[in-house]
Order: structure tokens, then C-alpha cells, then sequence
């Protein structure tokens, strides 16, 4: 596997058939990674496809697989930034963490895509619990 990102927060893998693994740490690490599998599977269920898909959640480990939305973005310009996250707040999602690092190209989508829902929030779910706060300085 490939190491993509090893930060206080998470650990990121890229396995050779091009699945991300996804290792939650350091502070509220278990709410991080239950906040983001349950948004990705909410944007799964409403059919939002320029995200990643869940394929396994290690609940005991913090582990999150997920398929691969394509290579992260060298540079993406402010008005595409905002279309994505118009498109993003369509299927009832705010991303929390709106930043050009949670972009992704892929290839075989032809489309950009967003990634790291840690700081998401379910808009139009009452049932859903308050968003993970984001840290300061981050």
C-alpha cells in the first residue's frame, strides 16, 4: 500500500487495486470516523456520485474503506470550488471542511470529486447528531 497522508488526525492508504484506506486518530478520532461513514453513506443512499463509497467500516479499529475518487487536485478555480459545493449542499450536505485538499479528479468519472467528511453535516436530517467541531488552526 501506498502512504498518502499520515497526519495527527488520520492515516491515509492507497492499496494497488486503488482502495483508500482511511485510519482515524487523535482527538474525537471515534466521532470523526462514525461522522464520516454515516455521511457517506447518507450521500451513497441519495445517489451522489462524486464521492467516495463506503466499503467496509472497522468501528473497533477506526477504520474506513473506501473506493478512490481519483487523484487529489493541483489546482481548482473558485468558480468550480463553488458549483461543487452548491452540488455538494443538493444531496443535503455541508462539507465543513472546504478546502482544495478535499478535491479529487477522477479519470474514469471524468468529474471532480470531494472527499474527508470528518467536519460534514446532514442538513436535512433531524435525526442527525451535531457535526464534529473542527478544530483550531486547521
Amino acid at each position: 500500500m501506498e502512504s498518502i497522508k499520515d497526519t495527527r488526525r488520520a492515516m491515509v492508504r492507497i492499496a494497488y487495486d486503488g482502495t483508500v484506506y482511511k485510519s482515524f486518530r487523535g482527538h474525537q478520532a471515534d466521532l470523526r470516523f462514525k461522522n464520516e461513514a454515516e455521511v457517506l453513506q447518507y450521500l451513497e443512499k441519495r445517489g451522489c456520485p462524486f464521492v467516495p463509497k463506503v466499503i467496509r467500516c472497522e468501528e473497533e479499529e477506526l477504520l474506513l474503506v473506501t473506493t478512490n475518487c481519483g487523484q487529489r487536485v493541483e489546482r481548482v478555480g473558485k468558480e468550480k470550488m463553488d458549483a461543487l459545493h452548491e452540488e455538494l449542499r443538493g444531496y443535503g450536505v455541508e462539507h465543513g471542511d472546504w478546502d482544495k485538499r478535499n478535491i479529487t479528479y477522477s479519470q474514469k468519472l471524468g468529474r471532480f470529486c470531494v472527499i474527508d467528511f470528518e467536519f460534514a453535516t446532514i442538513l436535512d436530517d433531524s435525526c442527525h447528531r451535531s457535526p464534529v467541531p473542527m478544530p483550531v488552526g486547521v
